[in-house]
């Protein structure tokens, strides 16, 4: 079919961000493939451990497991059939649960995007509005501490502001549940730790954006038509400043799923994070091959979202 058949969006965003996907299946299945393989200790003993408990498991019931799930098959055999499998859409069935990994993965993956929604609308309350402020007025007190707080933030690990904020807002002043699921306060904690790591780069990306619109010579203008600061701010501002915030976020998805694996273990809170954590220790080769492929399908997914945004913010970009 030739190219002027097929819509532009398609051609520049859809289509290669669809190949994208295809290598990340096949780099992620390989590379957890072989991480999962190289682990220390006897992967039959963990798996068994998983099913029957530490003290009830033997060298017979390792043996057992060894020759039921075929784990002396040679790896690049092991390797094909996964690989077939996937292109089958068959993530196959937990090794510890027995149930089937996509019944699984679906069960979890909503609690997960009901946390990673949480925590980036939460911070985009958060950093661009303050880093706009802070941009209107470069050098003044916001624009110094913001620096100061932004960075602090940014350096501390997940699991770090979290404990912080477990220890403050949960054991100190009890507004929050310290973990669980079930009700909109346990989601308070886990997302608000997510969120200020994500909005103390929001914030920062929103002020040089903002100061460098304001120096422009078309929000200038805009001042001299005698327009008033916030009709400025809203024609000639507001979506200049939003493109850059838009196409950081695809950086920072990078740091969000990170951050859900530790965000989710710390917290107890039952998504895909703590499912990869838990199908780790357990050696539960499916439930981590398939968690893994869907976490980073997950990224393409948000990239392109990031790219349609930024497509209908700035026209300039579909024209490119």
């Amino acid at each position: 079919m030739s190219n002027h058949f097929i819509p532009p969006v398609v051609r520049t965003v859809i289509l290669p961000r669809l190949a994208q996907a295809v290598m990340v299946a096949l780099l992620v299945g390989v590379l957890t493939f072989i991480l999962v393989r190289s682990l220390p200790g006897d992967m039959a003993y963990r798996i068994a451990a998983g099913r029957y408990g530490y003290d009830m498991v033997d060298t017979a019931a390792a043996d057992a497991v060894r020759r039921e799930l075929g784990l002396e098959q040679p790896a690049l055999t092991a390797l094909g059939s996964w690989l077939w499998d996937i292109l089958r859409l068959d993530f196959g069935n937990s090794l510890i649960s027995g149930a089937p990994v996509i019944k699984e993965i679906v069960h979890q993956f909503g609690a997960t995007v009901e946390l990673s929604l949480a925590a980036v609308l939460l911070s985009l309350l958060i950093g661009p509005p303050l880093g706009v402020l802070a941009g209107l007025r470069p050098g003044g007190w916001l624009d110094r501490v913001l620096l100061v707080v932004s960075s602090g933030l940014r350096s501390l690990p997940a699991f770090v502001l979290g404990l912080l904020l477990i220890i403050l807002l949960a054991r100190e002043f009890g507004w929050f549940p310290a973990a669980g699921h079930g009700s909109a306060s346990n989601l308070a904690l886990p997302a608000l730790t997510l969120a200020l790591g994500l909005a103390a780069v929001s914030a920062r990306v929103a002020r040089d954006a903002m100061l460098g619109v304001a120096q422009s010579p078309y929000y200038a203008f805009g001042r001299t038509k005698g327009l008033s600061e916030r009709q400025v701010f809203a024609r000639h501002g507001m979506r200049n400043v939003a493109v850059p915030i838009v196409t950081y976020l695809g950086v920072q998805f990078v740091y969000l799923i990170e951050g859900v694996v530790v965000v989710e273990s710390l917290f107890a809170w039952p998504g895909i994070g703590h499912a990869l954590v838990h199908a780790i220790f357990a050696r539960d080769v499916p439930m981590i091959q398939g968690t893994a492929l869907v976490m980073g399908l997950m990224f393409v997914v948000l990239n392109t979202g990031v790219d349609l945004a930024c497509r209908w913010l700035d026209p300039r970009v579909a024209r490119a």
